[in-house]
């Protein structure tokens, strides 16, 4: 009787309650205790939560050794998640698919997905690697060039030759590479402005402090600072502080990210130029992977890898309301409102074709 019970109750229950959540983890490139991967996971929390999926992240502290051993160790433990989200930082993507192969493990890629070489190896070998679920990355090489092409904007008149000093990420992260493809995009555009050079300042405040230590002694005449993030501007303009050079009046500078301290320092007029919002592509993924797990394409038109336009300008009005909004769990945002869940055939998520306004 009490058996026959239980079956009448457990049939009575609606689907979306008797079926076990979705399970996630999230394997982040970033330092434990950095502001824009903090943030990320946060985000990607709020989605999970809001979802009712589960999601833990570990931290690889951006070490591509310990991205790999992570990695197997999800996807060899005893209790491996339905997906697994990574980021193709330092090129680990190739080796985790590998390693997923056989494991049940859906793997879905965020911010960096694969360069066309390794694409086309891992789709030359599929029986060393098994197909991903899809991938979401933002338009990183559009916010290169839009970056400077507003920073350019902003100088005078006629001025002459202004000089360049430009801080890239890491050689071996797509997306750093792509900013900086778009920055040269731009410069095509403004032949007054000279690039005096290139550095790779690894995402790291204090690496690009003593980078731009030196730079200043060669440049002393720089006008111009574009930097792939926002740590690398702020120690870019430590130095030039240092010398006495106030940000915004003599030198401009410019900035990926929208960290609190990003958002005051173009609100006060120290950062000319501010690009943010890819902070919310993980949780745009967790909405893809709710579907996905509830047996709806993620790949609506057909593609497994998408774009979306995360990245905006953000000027000093914008700037105070996500100051606001980042007090807020996932900037108040209600997640289910993005999913395709209940829709028609046709419908189409809207951060992949435009800006979410917050």
């Amino acid at each position: 009787m009490l058996k026959a019970l239980c079956q009448s109750l457990c049939l009575s229950l609606p689907l979306a309650a008797s079926a076990q959540a979705a399970s996630v983890v999230f394997l982040n490139p970033g330092y434990s205790n950095e502001t824009f991967w903090v943030d990320y996971s946060r985000f990607m929390q709020a989605a999970a939560s809001d979802l009712g999926m589960t999601l833990r992240v570990q931290y690889s502290e951006r070490r591509a050794d310990l991205a790999l051993t992570q990695a197997r160790e999800v996807l060899q433990g005893p209790q491996r998640p339905d997906y697994l989200v990574l980021v193709n930082e330092l090129y680990v993507a190739p080796e985790i698919i590998r390693l997923s192969r056989g494991t049940g493990v859906k793997l879905f890629l965020v911010n960096n997905g694969l360069t066309d070489s390794q694409a086309h190896s891992v789709q030359a070998q599929p029986d060393k690697y098994p197909e991903v679920l899809g991938s979401l990355v933002s338009n990183d090489e559009e916010a290169g060039y839009q970056m400077l092409k507003a920073l350019a904007a902003q100088l005078p008149a006629a001025p002459g030759a202004v000089d360049l000093l430009v801080f890239a990420g890491v050689k071996t992260t797509p997306a750093s590479q792509l900013r900086v493809q778009g920055m040269r995009r731009a410069l095509a555009e403004f032949p007054q402005v000279r690039l005096r050079q290139v550095v790779y300042g690894g995402w790291s405040r204090q690496r690009a402090f003593e980078q731009a230590q030196m730079l200043l002694e060669r440049y002393p005449d720089t006008r111009l600072v574009w930097s792939a993030n926002d740590q690398m501007a702020f120690g870019a303009m430590q130095a030039f502080q240092a010398l006495g050079k106030v940000p915004g009046r003599d030198v401009l500078f410019s900035a990926v990210n929208s960290s609190p301290e990003a958002l005051r320092a173009r609100i006060d007029g120290r950062l000319s130029v501010l690009m943010g919002g890819h902070f919310t592509l993980g949780g745009w993924a967790m909405v893809m992977l709710h579907d996905d797990a509830r047996g709806l394409a993620v790949g609506r038109d057909g593609q497994r890898e998408h774009s979306a336009p995360a990245l905006q300008l953000i000027d000093s009005a914008k700037a105070r309301r996500w100051l606001e909004l980042l007090e807020q769990d996932g900037h108040g945002i209600d997640f289910h409102r993005f999913s395709a869940e209940g829709r028609p055939a046709d419908f189409r998520y809207p951060f992949l074709t435009s800006p979410v306004e917050y």
